[in-house]
């Protein structure tokens, strides 16, 4: 519930933001006629999101266990992939992204059609890496009916302070929220990621316990368990100590992603993700300049503009 908040939150309120900034410039600039029709937009790009999430949660119900895990690995390492980009992204094109918009509606007003696709455009590409994060986050964590809960509960809240941003009434430091909801779906990224690739493992799609591959404890005849089971085998196997399904077990799996049970190609991979991906966030998103300080800031602005 936590993970799926916080993606409904950090997304929600992007989304927010940029249609505040395209609502705000519309009004400026006398062309609130068009309103109707950037509303359009948004409004198909809500349907499509939801459409992708019933193809993805409906759609593997035919193919075989293989093909659903396959699928699943290969649309966890995607979407991770996405989430990382739009993190970054973030941090770099906050400060110029209300004159970005303001040049699109100017170049695409006179068209019928022009507002509708910007609408459309400005929502489908946050609704998308919900959509695909979510439906990732709960094929990782599990316990769907608390990701749906946290989800509706992100989103109503992002619209709320979305709207309050635009209406003057809150005023927030942007770049402070962004860097540490930032930081946070890093850290949830590499558990879906290290989920990813446990669903790949399973179907065969790369080695594991699950394979010819795996190294075999001569003692047990199982697959064998800790150093000696580098790199095919179980990192570690510790459901008696951390069940599951208790309390400690969810908490640790809805936020580092941790499991009981994970190979070492998950660990490896979790571990790498991090170091790589979280040092060079912490370098971009925490300078030690005060020149970064406020500049997501610019798409509040640009929203009561």
């Amino acid at each position: 519930m936590v993970a799926a908040y916080l993606i409904g939150l950090r997304e929600g309120l992007e989304a927010a933001l940029v249609v505040g900034i395209l609502v705000a410039y519309l009004h400026k600039t006398g062309r609130g006629h068009a309103l109707p029709r950037l509303w359009a937009g948004v409004g198909l790009a809500i349907l499509g999101s939801l459409l992708l999430g019933a193809i993805l949660t409906f759609g593997a119900y035919g193919l075989s266990f293989r093909a659903q895990e396959a699928i699943g690995g290969l649309l966890s390492v995607l979407t991770v992939g996405l989430v990382t980009w739009m993190v970054f992204w973030m941090l770099g094109a906050a400060r110029s992204i209300a004159k970005d918009l303001h040049d699109a509606v100017d170049r695409s007003a006179q068209s019928a059609w022009g507002v509708v696709v910007i609408g459309f455009v400005a929502v489908a590409r946050e609704g998308i890496e919900t959509t695909l994060f979510l439906w990732s986050t709960i094929r990782s964590f599990g316990d769907g009916g608390g990701a749906a809960i946290g989800a509706v509960v992100g989103l109503a809240s992002a619209a709320a302070l979305g709207w309050a941003i635009y209406r003057g009434m809150v005023r927030i430091n942007l770049a402070v929220f962004f860097r540490w909801t930032g930081a946070a779906l890093v850290v949830v990224a590499a558990g879906v990621l290290a989920y990813g690739i446990h669903d790949l493992q399973e179907a065969g799609f790369l080695p594991g316990p699950f394979t010819a591959a795996a190294p075999i404890d001569l003692t047990t005849g199982a697959v064998a368990v800790g150093l000696s089971a580098f790199p095919f085998g179980w990192a570690f196997q510790v459901s008696h100590v951390i069940a599951p399904d208790g309390l400690l077990g969810a908490l640790l799996k809805g936020t580092v992603g941790f499991t009981p049970e994970m190979t070492w190609l998950e660990v490896t991979t979790w571990a790498l993700y991090l170091a790589i991906v979280g040092t060079a966030f912490v370098r971009l998103a925490f300078p030690t300049s005060r020149t970064a300080t406020g500049s997501t800031a610019v798409v509040a602005e640009g929203a009561r503009q």
